[in-house]
């Protein structure tokens, strides 16, 4: 029997979510039948999987490119960021397709599919064609060069790979948040919990990538290590599909681009109107309507008043009613108009973040090499460098821990009325402040790295006396600020977008590190161009044993610092969504970044 049927038992309606899922049969999901933590669990397995596999190449890439393709250490830096920020790039075309046309389920499987081709592709181009001689790519055997069609494969193969994780990496989040009823309160704080196992689930996978793979491909064996990826993607790919049966499902809500232009025509149209003081006057639908697909109604909001006027009903509107005739170009339902709004008002938040993500990416990049030219040499075993981002996993492991049972109840009890801790905002905030922590221990570090350095070395790998466990802190206090800032995001991101467009919610956190590692790369050009001036070696030349990467990053330092006062003015602004009939008295407030 159909739990939408208008003579069910109540016993019956309970049984089903009320969140508007449906389930694989294009039924409303039964609770005790889909979702939960069996779907979730299964998405947690996938995602870590997923980021084995990517991290098996993203995280000696850089390495791969100096060793294998034979580029300098800039030009290694700045390729490394421009292939992951194009990760997250692609991250808006999956999230794009999901909340428009495929639904995140068949989005989700399509992008693995052409994750896992481009993975296969890469292991055979770099078997075949590029570890030549056999053995090659290690610290001490150089490759052969390599011919155009060869470096075309290679590139073909990680922008497939790109591609594949970029489109499947936002959708998998707010698909496995979808298997959590949000007006259910046992599953509302399950939801919540997700978004911290995800990332957790998302680090853990990589501890594998960053240890032993990380240990192979340092040692020259790339092929071994990209055919590991392959078969980890694979598995999560087959793991994925077999929960098929148990997953809810969002319906997709058509293209959100033709709904964000009709609200800015009918606002132009309408701009000389003067609006009522009363918005009970504006145009609006119920929830079942077409134009809004289904989804919750927003109520209005103050802000941005001149998209109001979208929704005005005019007295051609009236006569176009009376004819049965609507025009959506000219005339917008109020909850159309707050999506619209809800968008401009994430922005500034979101521009605010970018800063961070190129802190972040100093992880896959310069704190590779930097690690490279310390002494990497423990009880006579060789620590790849790319393995020290462990200490970032490891950090990340504790501090979801120590705030999940420790701070956010401690905080909890300290508030004068019932809340769920430090707001989204405020974490965002305490991550940033983190991550200014990370960038001057790694100055630090690198000034004492610089003391203890051999200055007139050729090859300069491990060039210093200072042992490359004198970067643990910095590695750690980046996984802090991840926790703080990261999940902070995607909890902040899902709960703030419109029902319609969840999975760019999460795109909005993926393009943020994609832009990062965009504006590193700028910076590594701005920097070099200038400190080379008058024949200087500049900031980071290929020895940095005559460069000063310290001053590149107390100068990350300083730019996150005046982020942070810009965004301390911005979340202060912030007001949070409105939707109708929430089930969290406390929803309004989890937002804010004012909370007291």
């Amino acid at each position: 029997m159909a739990c939408s049927e208008v003579e069910l038992k109540q016993e019956q309606e309970e049984a089903c979510t009320k969140d508007g899922t449906i389930d694989w049969h294009g039924q409303p999901a039964i609770k005790a039948k889909s979702g939960q933590w069996t779907a979730g669990i299964i998405i947690l397995l996938n995602q870590g999987l997923a980021t084995l596999a990517f991290f098996g190449v993203g995280v000696n890439l850089v390495l791969f490119l100096t060793r294998v393709l034979g580029q300098n250490n800039a030009d290694a830096a700045n390729n490394v960021s421009k292939w992951t920020g194009t990760v997250y790039i692609f991250s808006l075309v999956g999230a794009f397709l999901s909340d428009s046309y495929w639904g995140r389920y068949k989005t989700c499987a399509i992008f693995q599919v052409i994750f896992v081709i481009g993975l296969v592709s890469l292991s055979l181009s770099s078997y075949l064609f590029l570890i030549k001689p056999k053995g090659c790519g290690d610290e001490e055997t150089k490759c052969g060069s390599h011919s155009g069609f060869e470096i075309a494969l290679f590139y073909l193969s990680i922008y497939l790979v790109a591609l594949g994780n970029g489109g499947y990496q936002p959708n998998i989040a707010t698909f496995g948040a979808d298997q959590f009823d949000k007006n259910d309160l046992k599953e509302g704080h399950s939801k919540v919990a997700f978004f911290s196992y995800f990332y957790l689930a998302l680090n853990l996978g990589s501890l594998f990538s960053n240890t032993i793979l990380g240990y192979f491909e340092d040692e020259g064996m790339w092929a071994l290590g990209f055919w590991v990826s392959s078969g980890s993607a694979l598995a999560a790919l087959v793991l994925f599909l077999a929960g098929t049966t148990r997953y809810r499902h969002f319906k997709p809500s058509g293209n959100p681009l033709s709904r964000f232009s009709q609200v800015l025509v009918a606002a132009t149209k309408k701009c000389n109107i003067d609006m009522p003081l009363d918005a009970d006057s504006l145009f609006d639908v119920d929830r079942n309507d077409s134009s809004i697909n289904g989804n919750r109604k927003i109520l209005h909001t103050n802000e941005f008043k001149f998209l109001d006027k979208a929704a005005y009903i005019s007295t051609r509107d009236i006569d176009d009613q009376k004819k049965g005739i609507y025009t959506p170009w000219r005339l917008c339902p109020v909850t159309q108009v707050e999506e619209v709004k809800c968008i401009l008002r994430l922005l500034p938040i979101w521009l605010c973040t970018i800063i961070y993500s190129v802190v972040f990416t100093q992880m896959a990049s310069l704190f590779v090499e930097q690690g490279a030219a310390m002494k990497v040499i423990v009880l006579n075993f060789r620590i790849p460098p790319a393995s020290m981002s462990s200490f970032d996993i490891l950090s990340v492991a504790l501090f979801i821990f120590l705030y999940r049972r420790i701070l956010d109840p401690l905080v909890s009890q300290l508030r004068k009325k019932s809340s769920r801790g430090l707001t989204e905002l405020q974490r965002m905030g305490i991550g940033l402040i983190i991550a200014i922590l990370a960038m001057v221990s790694a100055g630090i570090v690198e000034c004492y790295r610089l003391k203890y350095a051999n200055k007139d070395c050729i090859h300069c790998e491990g060039s210093s006396s200072l042992s490359i466990f004198w970067q643990v802190p910095q590695y750690a206090f980046i996984g802090a600020s991840e926790v703080f800032m990261y999940v902070g995001q995607l909890e902040f991101f899902n709960a703030q977008t419109p029902d319609g467009l969840k999975s760019f919610g999460s795109a909005l956190c993926m393009t943020s590190i994609s832009l990062g590692n965009y504006v590193s790369s700028l910076l590594v050009t701005m920097v070099m161009k200038i400190s080379t001036e008058d024949h200087m070696p500049g900031w980071i030349p290929g020895n940095l044993n005559k460069g000063h990467l310290d001053r590149f990053y107390f100068l990350l330092a300083g730019l996150t610092t005046i982020d942070l006062v810009v965004y301390i003015a911005c979340a202060r602004w912030y007001k949070c969504i409105k939707l109708e009939g929430k089930g969290d008295e406390n929803d309004d407030e989890r937002g804010s970044f004012n909370k007291v």
